[in-house]
């Protein structure tokens, strides 16, 4: 009888390869970055990743990226891997142009994939919204349409994945390209619906007017863990990059008794591919509603300020206003010596817009909420006025919204109805006009 596990599908052996330019002044550690690529390669359960390294670039070759000495090596390098079986596909985690994918393609015999198509197949991988998946699909047509690999294909299948790694696409070679422009013409048009969709959740959200705390963050930064111990929701959250992809929100309570939104947005990552911050624009949308940024940073990485500085890069690519009010969360300092936590807290207490918290443990958490709770009090320090309302006696869900509110400061019930006397601020009164 056939063994069942022969049937199933395999990991496909990967090779990550860092080329490291090595002519920036401020660039980040190229063991680093490999270890962050390899981090992203593992994020995808179809790749086994075999084998790793970094290789000085000098001075990159237009056609080959690499110099032949140096193809020559890796080349030996990826035919050792896995064993003796050898790597099938090899992960550059940099841009390469199509030429220089198909040079190496063909001179090493194996499938090359750069960073920006690696972190598109794991976005496919994760998405789950339909929103999501249609994002993903239209950055990747227009990463994919300048180049001749792979098959379109994968545009018919129910799961998730781009054919990079492997499946059905992988033997074809041609792509039509008014057969891509099709697809786009086609997926603009089911993502405007769902996009419109959104937008009237959007405005019904606008008629109870809670302010939105938007978390951003560098991927794997702590955001889904901190969501979930301030919302007790239960979104995924794990030791992986891009864990979540999704954007998520929920109502919290905050101390004093201010209602909020929390949001929940999908992580950052350095050089993030441009397809993806234009396709997912809708999605971060919220981030530009957000009354309060909480920008959490994992302060135990020892790039957290190379990664702080990646993600305002994105924020002011998305337009994201700079009189915006934000807060920097340095999460994870449970994982710090009990002397650098203890600085960490007393810088925290000195310096303006900064809280040192644990998401894991809690430590600071109490601290962080009351910054929270004081940043939305000034920010929407909207003036008040006083009106009088006369409500009918069965208007329970417009009496109800207005208590909700905690702007009711007289109620008297008389025969014509119930006499309200409020205090509100300009967007509270068109929220209730709303109703």
């Amino acid at each position: 009888m056939a063994d069942p596990t022969e049937t199933r599908e395999r990991p496909t052996r990967a090779y990550v390869i860092h080329p490291d330019l090595g002519n920036s002044r401020t660039r980040r550690s190229p063991d680093l970055a490999l270890e962050e690529a390899v981090a992203l390669a593992h994020a995808l359960p179809a790749i086994d990743v075999t084998g790793a390294e970094v290789a000085k670039l000098r001075n990159p070759d237009a056609g080959m990226l690499f110099s032949k000495g140096k193809r020559e090596e890796i080349g030996q390098h990826i035919k050792a891997a896995a064993e003796g079986e050898g790597a099938e596909l090899v992960l550059i985690d940099g841009p390469v142009t199509p030429v220089q994918q198909r040079n190496l393609e063909k001179d090493w015999g194996v499938k090359i994939l750069d960073r920006t198509g690696l972190i598109l197949e794991i976005f496919a991988d994760r998405a789950q919204t339909r929103e999501g998946v249609l994002q993903v699909e239209l950055a990747a047509l227009a990463y994919q349409r300048t180049r001749l690999v792979r098959a379109w294909t994968h545009l018919e299948r129910q799961r998730g994945g781009l054919g990079f790694v492997g499946g059905p696409g992988e033997t074809q070679i041609e792509a039509d390209r008014r057969a891509i422009d099709e697809q786009v013409v086609r997926l603009r048009r089911q993502l405007e619906r769902v996009v419109k969709t959104r937008e009237l959740h959007r405005k019904a959200r606008a008629k109870v007017p809670y302010p939105i705390v938007a978390l951003v963050g560098y991927t794997n930064a702590g955001k889904s863990t901190l969501f979930n111990v301030l919302t007790g929701a239960e979104v995924m959250a794990k030791d992986q990059l891009f864990a979540t992809l999704d954007p998520t929100m929920r109502q919290m309570v905050l101390p004093g008794g201010r209602r909020v939104i929390l949001s929940d947005t999908v992580g950052f990552i350095s050089d993030l591919p441009h397809e993806l911050v234009a396709a997912f624009r809708a999605t971060l949308e919220e981030v530009l509603a957000a009354d309060l940024i909480l920008h959490v940073r994992d302060i135990s990485h020892p790039e957290t300020e190379e990664q702080a500085g990646d993600v305002g890069e994105i924020l002011d690519s998305l337009g994201v206003e700079e009189d915006v009010p934000l807060i920097e969360v340095w999460n994870k300092i449970d994982a710090l010596s009990a002397p650098t936590r203890e600085a960490l807290r007393r810088t925290d207490a000195r310096t303006e817009g900064v809280q040192a918290i644990s998401a894991l443990s809690g430590e600071g958490l109490d601290d962080l909420l009351a910054a929270v709770e004081a940043r939305l009090a000034v920010a929407l320090d909207e003036p008040r006025a006083e009106a009088e309302l006369v409500l009918g006696h069965g208007d329970g869900r417009r009496r109800a919204w207005l208590h909700g509110q905690g702007i009711v400061l007289r109620e008297a019930v008389a025969e014509d109805g119930v006499h309200l006397t409020v205090g509100w601020t300009e967007r509270q009164r068109l929220a209730f006009e709303a109703l």
